[in-house]
């Protein structure tokens, strides 16, 4: 039975700037019906409390602790074991980190940085991989849709320097299995009790399904046709938010 949902922002409920159309309303159906719901995502352009006012602007009334982010994820791992981090991460997203000691790092972040993806930074988070540095990432998403189109995303830049230092990454937000159960847990639920709705068919759907929830694909956002062959389980496909919606209210309604 479904009793909680962890719902993905870009592609699934908003595009850019701009609200995906029913999506204000799909959010606020589950919320009056009183069904549990995080917000999880690997956007890591933002902070959460940025990321909060921009979703707030466009209409959405998301409570600021509802929202599950990769960034904090990373922070956690760091305070839980001691690193300090070279943030190879958007300049927006610097005061996440506020407070945790970043001299004489032994441990390399990387996030969206966006245009802060460049030789001489991508070069020195390489030089401390090879001299012995943790590699920490908010993701493995290799592109998502932006405003004008597809951009790439951090998997990308983390797959380089995986091949280049001969190491691989601890990824803290989607796909990890870690990250949606932790997400779960906030919940106060099982993983099996939870159902994921999102654009993209391998970081939210066959991740969330070899996690152990339930998933359901929406058609928007980075959707492309034939996505579905990248999911090897069972999932339910809706045609956007408020079909997605429909379809875990009608579940709900159905089961005891």
């Amino acid at each position: 039975m479904i009793k909680g949902v962890l719902m993905d922002l870009s592609g699934t409920i908003h595009v850019g700037t701009t609200p995906i159309t029913g999506a204000i309303g799909a959010v606020e159906r589950l919320e009056k019906a009183g069904i549990a719901v995080r917000f999880v995502t690997n956007t890591s352009r933002k902070t959460r409390d940025s990321l909060h006012d921009t979703l707030a602007k466009m209409g959405f009334d998301i409570p600021r602790e509802h929202m599950f982010t990769a960034p904090l994820a990373v922070r956690r791992y760091l305070e839980q074991h001691k690193l300090r981090p070279y943030l190879l991460v958007h300049p927006n997203l610097y005061s996440e980190f506020d407070g945790v000691e970043q001299e004489n790092p032994n441990a390399v972040v990387v996030g969206d940085a966006e245009d802060d993806f460049s030789f001489r930074k991508m070069n020195e988070a390489f030089r401390l991989l090879k001299e012995g540095a943790t590699l920490l990432a908010t993701g493995r998403t290799r592109y998502f849709e932006g405003d004008q189109g597809l951009e790439l995303d951090a998997g990308p830049y983390v797959a380089a320097l995986e091949y280049a230092a001969d190491t691989s990454a601890i990824v803290l937000g989607k796909p990890a299995p870690v990250f949606f159960h932790e997400a779960a847990e906030e919940l106060g639920l099982q993983p099996s009790e939870c159902v994921m709705v999102g654009d993209d068919a391998e970081t939210d759907v066959a991740a969330a399904l070899d996690a152990g929830l339930q998933a359901i694909l929406v058609q928007t956002g980075k959707y492309r046709e034939g996505d579905e062959a990248r999911i090897g389980k069972p999932f339910i496909k809706a045609t956007d938010i408020v079909a997605a919606v429909e379809e875990i209210m009608r579940t709900v309604a159905v089961r005891p």
